[in-house]
């Protein structure tokens, strides 16, 4: 099979673009480096069309090993021949490759296998041609020479059990029969006995029915959850007489006495054989297209997060709240280095003492920003430094602390912060956060963060991937400053890994900070490979030479070099200098190896070089007269931050350490489809109160009517 070719079809894609992307990710590259320096190679194909590439490259190679696989099963087994090896060969899914494969699969010892032991198939055969002969007469010719055919029933029993099994492994039975279960196949849900009181969460799916493969992701994924902790049954059957009649209408040709007996045959065939197979089929597809959709929410939710706006580098004090056990309270510079760290009791009925420390810590480190972690206390807390009366350039912001607790306990934790304990690395990490989201939370395994929907319950390799996927694609989007960088960040940098990065930051411990990007060249397993897939990500502020602070990529260098030199310039008077660079003819400098894409990108960085393309910082307050779930009275309207989008709708922080939900029927004045396109995760809302369930802690809220 050409892969290639059928990829382009299938996408709608050029062969030339596709050859040229399999080839890079064959030779290395990286997905980020391909969209963003190879333009011209993928005319201009964008990171989300080559990692689909890259998905059905490895889908398709996947499906030629099994191909392989199932050739030398066949071979050995003296069973292939040349109609079957072009069945196979010309097959473009996995599942019509299966449905070949079922008549010739090794099995168990089957029924059909025990009645073909015994002779029988050649009765089967007549049952088959449905003639208008006397079935039993002909059995009984079996039952007198058969010395294991102990009698006509038998016979007959035995034949029906070899068409059974032939119905089931016949091609386009299972095609016809599949598409009834795609078209028409209900999914249906059931409380297990005595199970009701355990597994009330499930109580919705209780008794529960709708069409399957109309059915929401999310609903899908609840029902499996459930049948998976042994609460619910539950089933996807279409109609069994509809089922059978499609059959019927194939194979039945009169209404012979024999034609009789393959109908029982046949009815017997799909309840004992082919209605499991194409359930379990069903289920797999439905639970892997939920899987699908629940991964893609999570992988857009993530994407948000970590593109979050950063405050930037700003004098920091931080502090992780708590009433029993204390505030713990941490000081960091501009770029998050640990200065000083304390521990205050701003709850209880004398606070003066932690007013004071507050105060001084402030002052003393002439903080700039102070950071509060929204989980228990986070509101009390925030409202005790408000009453401080600090200067009102100073941002009060609350964080959200999601994960915090699992980086605090980590490796990566403990080896940056090794004289330090738990609660400290904590109170670091939320003011970290503030600063630079993206630098922070890639120290943490997305599903900690908590902006998924069912991320236990999908396909861990898959979500893993997609995950991944997005944390680099975030990192390179964004760039990374190469003298300040933690080992996390640097390590998803395109062409790096975990090895590179350690080297890069022990170099620069050693060395000094980079001065050029020539200095990469010089770290230990830093070839020319991984330098020409990671350099243009790189990023040196205080770089000798101005181009290395930018995005354009060394080898585009003597390219800028020569539209300076035309403008009678040099590179630094270049850079940022628009009236010039308006005037450079783009035309000009067009090669086989630089397009106008890689131009116009060039002349863009040159305007702006290294331009973060995060949003700007924008601070967000609660409402102050509200910090407890008692506050909240329908018809209500308050502020809140957007923590997690989900098919379903989306979760909303007021500040009353509850979530509240807009479910997707209250998101708009109209019929909704997807909640992003709505909003996104760290997105501020005005909602309205819809309901109050002070007792299951429940909120629900709308958008509608309100401004977003």
């Amino acid at each position: 099979m050409k892969i290639i070719n059928h990829i382009s079809l299938e996408m709608n894609l050029e062969e030339t673009q596709v050859s040229a992307v399999a080839q890079m990710l064959d030779q290395g590259a990286t997905i980020p480096f391909i969209a963003r320096y190879r333009k011209e190679v993928t005319q201009s194909l964008d990171e989300v069309a080559i990692a689909g590439i890259r998905d059905r490259i490895e889908q398709l190679t996947a499906l030629n090993n099994r191909k392989e696989a199932i050739l030398k099963s066949l071979k050995e087994r003296e069973l292939l021949t040349g109609s079957l090896l072009a069945d196979i060969q010309n097959t473009l899914s996995l599942i019509d490759l299966e449905d070949i494969y079922e008549k010739y699969r090794p099995k168990k010892r089957t029924r059909a296998q025990i009645a073909r032991e015994k002779g029988l198939e050649s009765l089967a055969a007549f049952l088959w041609q449905q003639s208008h002969q006397d079935p039993l007469s002909e059995a009984k010719k079996y039952f007198l020479s058969q010395k294991e055919v102990e009698s006509v029933e038998e016979a007959i029993s035995g034949a029906k059990d070899i068409i059974a099994q032939n119905v089931n492994e016949d091609v386009d039975v299972r095609a016809g029969i599949r598409k009834l279960f795609f078209d028409t196949a209900q999914i249906q849900s059931r409380v297990k006995k005595a199970k009701e009181e355990e597994g009330i969460k499930f109580k919705n799916y209780f008794d529960w029915s709708e069409a399957a493969f109309k059915a929401p992701s999310h609903r899908i994924l609840a029902m499996l959850r459930g049948q998976n902790e042994s609460m619910l049954s539950v089933r996807v059957l279409p109609d069994q007489e509809r089922a059978v009649h499609l059959i019927e209408k194939r194979v039945i040709k009169n209404q012979s006495l024999s034609a009789q007996e393959v109908k029982s045959a046949i009815k017997d065939s799909y309840k004992r054989l082919l209605s499991k197979s194409i359930e379990k089929e069903c289920i797999s597809e439905l639970k892997a297209t939920a899987d699908e959709i629940a991964i893609g929410v999570f992988a857009g939710n993530l994407k948000e997060l970590l593109l979050s706006a950063p405050l930037g580098q700003k004098r920091t004090l931080a502090i992780d709240p708590g009433f029993r056990t204390g505030c713990k309270v941490v000081c960091l510079d501009a770029q998050g280095t640990l200065l000083h760290h304390d521990l205050i009791f701003s709850h209880h009925s004398n606070d003066e003492k932690a007013k004071k420390i507050v105060l001084n810590l402030v002052k003393t480190y002439n903080i700039e920003a102070i950071a509060i972690g929204n989980g228990t206390a986070g509101r009390e807390t925030e409202a005790f430094v408000k009453r401080l009366g600090l200067d009102s350039n100073i941002h009060i912001v609350m964080v959200d602390e999601s994960g915090a607790s699992i980086y605090s306990a980590s490796k990566i934790a403990r080896e940056e912060f090794p004289d330090y304990d738990i609660t400290v690395r904590g109170a670091v990490s939320i003011g970290r956060r503030l600063l630079d989201p993206l630098a922070e939370l890639v120290k943490l395994d997305p599903k900690s963060i908590g902006v998924g929907q069912y991320q236990h319950d999908v396909d861990q390799k898959l979500l893993r991937k997609s995950l991944d996927d997005v944390v680099i694609s975030c990192v390179n989007q964004v760039g990374v400053e190469a003298n300040t960088a933690s080992r996390e960040l640097l390590c998803r940098v395109s062409g790096l890994n975990d090895t590179i990065a350690a080297n890069m930051i022990r170099f620069r411990n050693e060395n000094g900070p980079f001065r050029s990007r020539k200095d990469f060249l010089k770290v230990p397993r830093l070839g020319p490979k991984a330098f020409e897939q990671a350099a243009g990500f790189l990023r040196i502020h205080n770089a000798t030479l101005a181009l290395d602070k930018s995005g354009i990529h060394p080898e585009s260098y003597r390219v800028v070099k020569g539209m300076a030199k035309d403008l009678g310039l040099g590179i630094e008077d270049l850079v940022m200098n628009v009236e010039e660079i308006n005037k450079i003819d783009l035309s000009r400098y067009v090669t086989d190896t630089f397009g106008m894409p890689t131009l116009k990108d060039i002349v863009k960085e040159l305007a702006s070089p290294g331009r973060d393309p995060r949003k700007e910082f924008q601070a967000f307050s609660f409402d102050d007269t509200i910090h407890d779930i008692k506050d909240l009275v329908p018809g209500m309207k308050v502020p809140g931050i957007v923590t997690n989008v989900t098919a379903f709708g989306a979760f909303v922080d007021i500040g009353v350490h509850q979530d509240g939900l807009v479910h997707i029927s209250q998101m708009a004045d109209r019929f909704v489809k997807d909640p992003n396109e709505i909003v996104t995760v760290r997105q501020a809302v005005i909602v309205t109160i819809l309901e109050v369930d002070v007792k299951r802690k429940r909120i629900s809220l709308t958008t509608r009517n309100s401004s977003c």
